[in-house]
């Protein structure tokens, strides 16, 4: 019987090296017609990451049977055997290791938009831990009972509503109250990684509306409060993206450079009122936001350009990057364009 040294928060890669796990995996790869190449990426990551991930594609009963077949010692017969030797290294992520600034945001007021999952929740999450007072707000309003729950004993309060939404944005104002001190915009979504001729009006509409509009509007809202105190933050979520023209589709990419430039033209108007505004640009990050192919020209172009993509990171590295951008540690920061992408935007 092999011991029990995997669970559901040992990476992929510990999973594929175990004399038991790495079979059940790579069994389970082969039923799904694909095998652990398409692990690389993400061998960083826990397994149970995948979970969240995949959007019940891999239900945690999945990870629960894998974890049962180590305790029993069960090697499928139908394993398929491991690789010799990889045809190219995987990609191996840096180490990311949360370290809390205790009392960092205490006394402090922080909006933060699409904190029901992913890079929001983790961004909102950690401010709160780190004593500061959260407006969470998301279109997803079970995810945000879910974000309070596990936070419980911190001060939390959720904004269910569309961040474009002028009804939205005034009830998220009227939680935040009169002393506003920072906003993480953090809510975006993908394009279908469409050519310009590809691509549908409703789609164009619908990314700038949720990726540009909304991050403005809140800006608008949040920065006469700034002005009366001389004092705050803005964070705003670009992408890689935001940074090269070959990490997305044409609706994405132009919002995300529209992002930089807000980023950029609000950080120097606003350069002698005491508010900072900046960017982090996030590269490959487990979250659920979804990017799908539907164009074929596209997917030959993108896919070529991704062959050097970096492991997948983790929302809580790219949270302490937009934390750290927020908080007076960054007090003579305004005006950058912070890569988070394990060094893509270096290549």
């Amino acid at each position: 019987m092999a011991p029990t040294t995997l669970s559901a928060q040992s990476t992929v890669g510990e999973w594929l090296e175990h004399p038991v796990g790495g079979p059940n995996l790579r069994a389970l790869l082969a039923k799904g017609g694909t095998d652990e190449s398409s692990l690389a990426p993400v061998r960083g990551l826990p397994l149970a990451k995948l979970v969240e991930m995949s959007k019940g594609a891999m239900p945690m009963e999945v990870v629960d049977h894998l974890i049962a077949q180590v305790e029993a010692g069960i090697v499928p017969e139908d394993a398929p055997p491991a690789p010799e030797k990889p045809a190219e290294p995987a990609p191996v992520p840096f180490a990311f290791k949360e370290y809390l600034s205790q009392g960092r945001f205490e006394g402090k007021t922080i909006i933060v938009t699409g904190a029901a999952s992913g890079i929001g929740r983790a961004t909102a999450s950690r401010i709160a831990r780190e004593g500061g007072r959260v407006i969470a707000t998301d279109i997803t309003e079970a995810g945000l009972e879910t974000l309070k729950a596990e936070l419980e004993g911190h001060a939390v309060e959720t904004v269910a509503g569309d961040v474009s939404d002028d009804a939205s944005i005034a009830r998220i104002l009227e939680a935040a109250g009169p002393a506003i001190h920072g906003l993480a915009n953090v809510a975006g979504i993908m394009d279908k990684m469409q050519p310009v001729h590809e691509v549908e009006q409703d789609l164009w509409d619908r990314v700038f509306r949720i990726n540009v509009t909304g991050p403005m509007k809140l800006m608008k809202a949040v920065i006469p409060a700034m002005l009366e105190a001389g004092y705050g933050s803005i964070v705003n979520v670009g992408s890689e993206a935001s940074l090269r023209g070959s990490a997305a589709g044409t609706a994405y990419t132009a919002s995300k450079h529209a992002v930089a430039g807000l980023t950029k033209s609000t950080a120097f108007l606003y350069g002698d009122s005491g508010i900072r505004v900046n960017m982090v640009a996030p590269g490959p990050t487990a979250t659920g936001i979804e990017a799908s192919f539907a164009s074929e020209l596209a997917a030959r172009r993108i896919r070529r350009a991704m062959a050097v993509l970096p492991a997948i990171g983790s929302a809580e590295s790219v949270a302490s990057s937009i934390v750290y951008l927020l908080s007076d540690d960054a007090s003579n920061v305004s005006g950058a364009l912070l890569p988070s992408d394990g060094g893509w935007s270096a290549v």
